[in-house]
């Protein structure tokens, strides 16, 4: 997500290496890749030539501060510029406001508009799940849009799946369908209903004229602008135009993972005056997230989303976990374990995205995941008998063959996840046993195993595959997230060359000191 914008801020913080000192000409360097990595990636020209102006402001009037305890810590000019960047890319996208107006006596109405293809009516069936499972509302439906072929019955189909009644009244206008609708959910006792509005392919005065008269017909709570962010500064222009007319609570953006621009989500708040409230990323109905300026940002900054990743391990988790990490980490890691992390990780969303979210400099910026292969896993994990699942050592050749056969696999990849699943239960069995006293004092555990998980990472290597997340503060039960090595298309990061000769060289020394020592 947002790749190009990220690229240039890499780039930016690339030209203070070795720099101690932020002055005119690195800051200058760096506000040069950063301009043509903003408008690459779409965002409005005013837009990107204010927070430029303001960051370099900010830049010029910052001391870099080195200071000194036990041992030197130094704040590099890099870390200052980057810390400066964020703070204004938070303060142009935010503050953070996901709140809608909630009324108490009468059902609260949200109407929502946008253009034709923006995932308006995938939106309204998005925030009608986030209403259900996050504020307990009981929602009604309206499906408004009588001109786009199927959208009254992909509006129903949604409300088939999510349990909650669609209105509609064939032949009737869309103002006298949301007329009537508040009467309707009077009768089914709803306490919310959305309007899904109908879109054109572009702004017409018709569609404007339109929308106007179902605001004055229904006085609604809130008007949710959903905006497409692949059409960059045309979905900029657009939300000015609709809010001019319709003044707009808020937006909600889509599509933002598509995008290898996304420059839209930059540029709305400043153009409009009005937050950006969710942000639609993936096709599941349950991928809505509130918008997080201060999460987004470090995203584009490479520096990861860990607030946005334990929010996701809490949407999706279903039980306290606490327990089950203790056992893992106590080397108590079974298959059974090993598949119910994969199911989480597979709602929790695309691995591509979890990773994004993940601080991990060292992660190659074109990397390949490959969602595939929890899919591989689960399928030989299925094969697997009851006791093979809690105790691999049963295995043996004709066990592994007959799990091959049952998953449609090879032989090898069942011995493949074997022995990484081998190498997973020693890993979370040296976390436990490592914590140490750092892990007695409450509510340090996790950074003991975090600091671990670090050190075993970097001793593993680029290539060894990433360690379970188990040490990740508020993620405790995600111990067995499978290592990344195997899901990655190609090689992450290239292997060092293997000097044979030193190799040989270091075997003939080890032999002749044995030989030494025996005599």
């Amino acid at each position: 997500m947002m790749d190009v914008l990220s690229e240039g801020f890499r780039q930016a913080r690339d030209k203070f290496r070795g720099k101690t000192t932020l002055s005119d000409e690195n800051i200058d360097e760096a506000l040069t890749a950063i301009r043509q990595s903003l408008l690459e990636a779409d965002v409005e020209y005013g837009v990107a030539k204010k927070f430029l102006a303001e960051v370099k402001e900010q830049a010029l009037g910052r001391q870099v501060q080195l200071k000194a305890g036990g041992g030197a810590m130094r704040v590099s000019a890099g870390d200052h510029f980057v810390k400066i960047c964020q703070d204004e890319l938070v303060k142009l996208m935010g503050p953070a406001d996901s709140s809608l107006t909630m009324v108490g006596n009468r059902p609260t109405t949200i109407m929502m508009v946008g253009l034709q293809g923006s995932g308006k009516t995938t939106t309204t069936g998005k925030l009608t799940k986030f209403l259900i499972d996050r504020h307990k509302r009981k929602p009604l439906l309206v499906a408004a849009d009588i001109y786009r072929p199927a959208a009254v019955e992909q509006l129903k189909v949604l409300g088939g799946t999510l349990g909650v009644p669609v209105f509609h009244v064939a032949g009737a206008s869309p103002v006298e369908i949301c007329k009537q609708a508040a009467a309707k959910a009077y009768e089914l006792d709803c306490d919310t209903i959305l309007f899904d509005t109908a879109g054109r392919l572009a702004i017409d005065e018709a569609l404007m004229r339109e929308l106007d008269d179902i605001k004055a017909a229904t006085k609604p709570d809130n008007i949710l602008f959903v905006c497409d962010a692949m059409m960059g500064q045309d979905a900029v222009t657009t939300a000015k135009s609709f809010n001019e007319r319709l003044n707009l609570s808020g937006v909600v953006m889509t599509k933002l993972d598509g995008d290898a621009r996304g420059g839209a989500a930059l540029s709305i708040k400043e153009v409009t005056g009005k937050p950006i409230k969710f942000l639609g990323i993936g096709e599941g109905l349950d991928r809505l997230e509130e918008f997080r300026p201060e999460g987004l940002a470090s995203r584009i900054l490479g520096m990861g989303d860990i607030v946005g990743l334990v929010q996701d391990f809490e949407r999706v988790a279903t039980a306290d976990r606490e327990a089950d990490a203790l056992r893992m980490l106590q080397g108590q890691f079974t298959l059974r374990d090993f598949y119910d992390q994969i199911a989480m990780i597979q709602k929790m969303g695309p691995l591509k995205d979890i990773l994004a979210k993940m601080p991990l400099p060292g992660m190659p910026k074109d990397i390949n995941v490959d969602d595939r292969q929890l899919l591989r896993f689960r399928a030989m994990i299925d094969s697997m008998t009851s006791e093979e699942r809690t105790n691999p050592k049963v295995f043996n050749d004709s066990r592994v063959r007959r799990v091959a056969k049952g998953s449609g696999r090879p032989a090898k990849e069942v011995n493949d996840l074997l022995k990484m699943f081998g190498g997973m239960r020693q890993m979370m069995g040296m976390f436990g046993k490592n914590m140490g006293l750092l892990g007695k004092i409450p509510g340090m555990g996790g950074l003991a195993q975090m600091n671990n998980m670090r050190k075993m990472a970097q001793q593993m290597g680029a290539g060894g595959g990433m360690p379970g997340m188990g040490g990740m503060p508020g993620l405790g039960g995600m111990g067995g997230m499978p290592g990344m090595g195997g899901m990655f298309g190609g090689d992450s990061a290239p292997r060092r060359p293997v000097d044979r000769d030193k190799q040989k060289k270091l075997r003939k020394d080890a032999k002749k000191a044995r030989k030494k020592n025996r005599k």
